[in-house]
C-alpha cells in the first residue's frame, strides 16, 4: 500500500440526537495518520476521543465530512459493506478484552479467521504465529478465566493481528489493568507497531502512554485541540 496516509479525517462532525437535545460529539475535525504510526487520542470524558475511533473503524458514520481508511473512502459505505471492510482491515481492542469465556485463547484467536477461505491448517499457522507475537504460544488451550488480565488482553491484541488488518483500533487497552500490565500492553503494542509497521490507533487516558506512542491527537468537547509529537517519535526518527 503505497500510502503516505493510512487515515484521512477531512471536516468530520457528528452529532446525536437525545430526546430534544442535539449533541454535537466532534465538530469540524481534521486528522491524518501516517502509515505505521502509533497515534494516541486523548482526552477528558466527554470529548469525542471513542466516537473518532469508532468512526475509523467504521461502526459509526460521521453527520458531515469524510473518512478515508487505507485507500478507501468509507464514509457513503452501507452497513453490509462496512461489515465487510472491517473484517479485511481492522483489527480490534477493547478495554475488557471480549473473550468468549467458554473458548480457549486459540480458539479466540482463530474466531475472525472463521470468516475466511483458510483451511483448518492456515488457520493453525497463522493463531499460533499471533499468540507467539504476543508472548503467549505457551498459553494457547488455556481459557480466559486461567489468565490473568493482562494474558487476557494478549491475547485480544492477538485476536486483533490474526487477520493482518490494516489498521489495529484499541480502545482504552489498559484501562482495566494494573500499572505493571499497563506498561507491558503500551510496550508489546510499540514492539508490534516497530517491528511489522502496524498503525495503530489508541484511545486512553492512560498518560504513560505518551512514552510510546509517536504523535498524541487532543480533543476536547468535540474539537481537535492539537496534536504533540513524542519522544518515541523522535526515536524513530533517528533509528530511521
Amino acid at each position: 500500500m503505497d500510502l503516505k496516509y493510512v487515515v484521512e479525517i477531512e471536516k468530520v462532525s457528528r452529532t446525536y440526537r437525545r430526546d430534544e437535545f442535539e449533541i454535537h460529539a466532534l465538530d469540524n475535525v481534521t486528522i491524518r495518520i501516517p502509515v505505521g504510526h502509533f497515534v494516541a487520542i486523548m482526552g477528558p470524558s466527554g470529548s469525542g476521543k471513542t466516537t473518532l475511533l469508532n468512526l475509523i473503524a467504521g461502526i459509526d458514520h460521521p453527520t458531515a465530512g469524510r473518512v478515508a481508511v487505507g485507500d478507501e473512502e468509507i464514509t457513503g459505505m452501507k452497513e453490509r459493506e462496512l461489515a465487510a471492510w472491517r473484517a479485511r482491515h481492522i483489527g480490534l481492542v477493547f478495554q475488557f478484552y471480549n473473550l468468549i469465556p467458554v473458548l480457549t485463547a486459540f480458539e479466540n484467536v482463530e474466531l475472525p479467521l472463521l470468516l475466511t477461505y483458510l483451511n483448518k491448517a492456515q488457520r493453525r499457522e497463522h493463531v499460533e504465529t499471533a499468540l507467539r507475537v504476543v508472548g503467549l504460544a505457551d498459553r494457547m488451550d488455556h481459557y480466559p478465566r486461567q489468565l490473568s488480565g493482562g494474558q487476557e488482553q494478549r491475547v485480544a491484541i492477538a485476536r486483533a493481528i490474526v487477520t493482518d488488518p490494516t489498521i489495529v483500533v484499541a480502545d482504552e487497552p489498559t484501562g482495566d489493568l494494573d500499572a505493571a500490565s499497563a506498561e507491558d500492553i503500551l510496550t508489546l503494542l510499540r514492539e508490534l507497531n516497530r517491528r511489522f509497521n502496524k498503525t495503530i490507533v489508541m484511545v486512553t487516558h492512560d498518560p504513560r502512554a505518551e512514552r510510546h506512542v509517536d504523535e498524541v491527537y487532543r480533543l476536547d468537547k468535540g474539537v481537535l485541540i492539537g496534536v504533540d509529537t513524542t519522544v518515541a517519535a523522535s526515536a524513530r526518527a533517528t533509528s530511521a
